[in-house]
This record gives C-alpha cells, structure tokens and sequence, in this order.
C-alpha cells in the first residue's frame, strides 16, 4: 500500500486527531497514521478527563497559553461534536497556613494567565457548599470554569468528524522507518505499507522522541510517568460537586476526587516515572497511596464502592513545557511533543494552531464543506420512556438490552461497530457496555455474539484492544 498526502499525523490520541479534525477545515489530503487498532489507546482512554482553568503553569509557557486558550472553547467543540461536557467548578484544598500561601501563588498566577473567575473561599464557605470533605480544610482557590468530559469519547467524536470531512485514519500502522524523498517524507511501518507526504506531524505520545530521532529532527527525551486511579460504583448521591484538587508539588497536580460526567466517582492519579513506556500495571503500594492521600480529603472514601482500578501514562518532557514547533533542520517536520498535563484541555487549542501553521505554509484554501457537526449514538440510558418506544419502532434491537449495568441495547453496539469499533474495548468506549458494576461479567459473550456476526469474524479473533490480545484462544464448540 502506498499513497500521498499532504499532512499526515503520526498518532491517533486527543492531540492527534484534534489536528487532524482542523486540518479537514481546509482542502488538504490529510491522515493519521495509528498503531494501535483504534484511537484513544495511549493516554487519552487513560487520564482524569479534567478541563483545568488555568492558574497552574507557569505564566509564558505553551502550557499557560494553550490551557487557557482551550478552556475557552472547549464548551463549543464539545457541543459541536455532541460530546457531554460539565462546567461544575474546582477546589484547591489547603490544611495550613503554608499552602494556604500556595493557593496565593495560584490565583495570581491564574490571574496572569487570564484566567477568570478566581477566588480564595474561607473554611465557612468550602463547608457549606461540599459539606463531606475533611473538616482539617482551611481554605481553598475556587475556579469556578474547571470543567470534566470524556478523554475517549472526545477522542472518538473527533476521529469520526475528521472521516466525515474527508480524512483518512490507518490503523495498524506502527512507524518504523522515516526517509525523505524530494519535498516528501516517506513513512513506512512495519509490515512494509509506507505514505508519503508533504507535512508530517509527530504526536506519538511517550513514543514521539524516537519519532523525532527517526526523523532525524531535535533530539528530546520523554520520561513515562505512570498514574494510578480507581473508579467507583454510581453513588445515590455524589459525595463531591466540583473537582477536588490538593495543592500541587512537583510531581504534578497531585490526588483528586472528581464525579465523572458518566455519574461516578473518579479517584486518582499517583504519579511515579517508570521506565518501561507501555507499562500500564496497576500496584498494591500505588494504589494504597492514591486512596490513603484521597482519604485526606474525603474521609468517608470506601474500597467497598470500588468496582474498577487503571493506570495511564504520561509523555513527560525533559523541557518542563509542551514541545509544538517546526523543526529547524527538517522542514515541514512538526513536533508536537510532551503533552502531559494540561493536555486534554489544551488539545482543541493545540489543533486549531497547528492546522493554521500548517495551512499557511502549504498556501491551502478553506474547505468550504467542511462540517464541525456530529452526533454521538443515541443512549437507551439518557431516552425518556416515550423516545425509547419512537426508536424501538425504528430499529427493534433499541429495546435489546445486552449491558443491564449500564443499560446498552444491541443497536448502540452495532452502530458502534458501524461506526468503526473492531475490538471489546472500542465497543467499551463507545457505549460503555461492560464499564458498569460488573465490568462485563454479564454482557460480554453476548457483546462478542454480536462482534462477531458483525464483522463476519470466528470468535477467536476477536481481541480486547488489537494486536495479541485474545479473549479465547481456541474453539471447545458447536456451531
């Protein structure tokens, strides 16, 4: 297989397919090169799903500049793309007087940094308004524009608006070899496909400083800096309102107790370099320091709730702030590197900058069709009794509830499956079959019955994430 671009992005996480969904604003050949079998398989199906404000990094910084700057339109992308996202506030907690100084440090650095809204509320207000956390609080730093959405599902919103408008996504497609041929870069992977093309993007995650060598461009180095998170159960009633943050140390912003927009309780993360960049192990002492430091803040916290535990990695540069430039060697090789924290926030300003870079330097027109619209699938769980009986009339399967925790019909799956899903953890993703109080205990032979009649696939190749990943490893039945 070979074929010709004009702007290819290596990765299919947040940042990437942020990129690549502005890129379709304009007419340009575009595509994303993929590793993995679906988007989202790095960092972006693995962090805390916070927008941040932005009174955290440094004042100057790509990191102030593209947090704030997302902050700011987040809402709008999230409401083009159909995407659930809850603008409820944050709290810095401080229990003594040195990081009630801290949370000083904070708000004027927020200040500088433009964010809005920032206030110092004593120990009375912090009680009356989330009346479960630890009664040794003295104060805390109030943004009340921190928000939460789904890092996946946003990932997948962007992914399905860029093939809409005209993008490629390759998947399977592990870099192995960067050259250059003329004004292109050839990039071939590793079962011997290549692309060329005029631009090419690095937004490998932990894996963009190989890129970048391959490339033959700057030379940088990613540290892997694994977080730890438990996930709770649905609560009758959210013990927490906004996002609950400790003052942050070096290390980063350090436990939180945040609701997800999914309805759970979201605990997390630790922060621990590793040096293994696909380890995605969860530990005993990990895990015990998440939930004793969580416990600081909400004392009522119980392992009993916990229906699932994960890590994810972070790409954490030796420059302290995001790596986004142009080479100064390579011409039209683009960093866009070490993107931890605020990443998620920042993607959707990270996008629309790049394209605009980019578009400038190939002289590309606008795409007058391009359209910023696209509608997620329709919930069984989020349709009043009356929608539920109109979509059953139009597709019977709506009323075919294969996740009882999560309450998942069959349509919701194979419109998944349309949409793209190949693996059990891209229907997971999509539709959250399987993420309820029994992590699929329940649904999942019959998510896979229906993976399998779908893709037209014997069940022993249906894997969990791709590559190796097999459920069963032989068949013991008859058809």
């Amino acid at each position: 297989m070979s074929r010709i671009y004009d702007v290819a992005v290596i990765g299919a996480g947040v940042i990437g397919m942020s990129i690549l969904r502005e890129l379709t604003r304009y007419r340009l050949k575009v595509c994303s090169l993929e590793k993995m079998e679906d988007v989202a398989e790095g960092a972006s199906k693995a962090n805390s799903g916070i927008v941040h404000a932005g009174y955290d990094p440094i004042e100057g910084t790509k990191k102030a500049r593209f947090n704030v700057e997302g902050n700011n339109i987040f809402a709008d992308v999230c409401n083009e793309l159909d995407v659930e996202y809850k603008m409820i506030g944050s709290l810095v907690v401080a229990f003594d007087d040195h990081e009630i100084n801290v949370l000083e440090e904070l708000l004027q650095r927020g200040k500088r940094n433009g964010v809005k809204g920032l206030e110092i509320k004593n120990q009375e207000w912090v009680f009356a308004n989330e009346p479960n956390l630890s009664r040794n609080i003295k104060a805390a730093l109030f943004a009340p524009y921190s928000g939460i959405t789904n890092p996946y599902k946003l990932t997948i919103a962007l992914f399905e608006n860029s093939i809409q408008n005209g993008a490629d996504v390759i998947f399977g497609f592990e870099v192995c070899k960067i050259e250059k041929d003329g004004d292109y870069f050839v990039v071939h992977s590793a079962d011997s496909r290549f692309v060329k093309t005029r631009v090419l993007i690095n937004c490998a995650g932990v894996h963009a400083d190989e890129i970048s060598k391959m490339a033959g461009a700057r030379l940088f180095k990613i540290y892997p800096r694994r977080g730890q998170y438990y996930i709770l159960d649905k609560p009758e009633k959210m013990p927490v309102a906004r996002l609950i943050f400790q003052v942050p140390t070096e290390k980063g912003k350090g436990i939180l107790v945040t609701p997800t927009v999914d309805g759970n309780v979201l605990v997390g993360p630790n922060s621990e370099y590793i040096d293994s960049k696909d380890d995605t192990a969860t530990t005993q002492e990990g895990l015990n320091e998440v939930f004793e430091k969580a416990r600081k803040v909400l004392p009522n916290l119980s392992k009993r709730d916990v229906i699932t535990i994960f890590s994810g990695i972070r790409a954490t540069p030796d420059t302290h702030d995001f790596i986004i430039e142009e080479d100064e060697d390579v011409k039209n090789f683009i960093n866009v590197a070490g993107i931890e924290s605020p990443g998620l926030t920042s993607s959707v300003a990270i996008g629309r900058y790049i394209a605009e870079l980019v578009s400038d330097k190939l002289n590309a027109k606008r795409n007058l069709n391009f359209n910023p619209y696209r509608e997620d699938i329709k919930r069984f769980s989020e349709l009043s009794d009356e929608e539920r009986e109109e979509m059953i009339k139009l597709h019977p399967t709506f009323g075919n509830i294969v996740c009882r925790c999560e309450l998942v019909s069959e349509y919701e799956i194979v419109e998944a499956i349309k949409r793209g899903a190949k693996t059990l953890d891209s229907i997971k993703r999509r539709t959250r079959a399987g993420m309820g109080r029994c992590q699929g205990g329940f649904c999942l032979p019959r998510v896979m019955d229906i993976l399998s009649r779908e893709l037209k696939i014997d069940k022993t190749q249906i894997t969990k994430f791709g590559k190796n990943s097999y459920i069963l490893t032989e068949k013991r039945w008859e058809d």
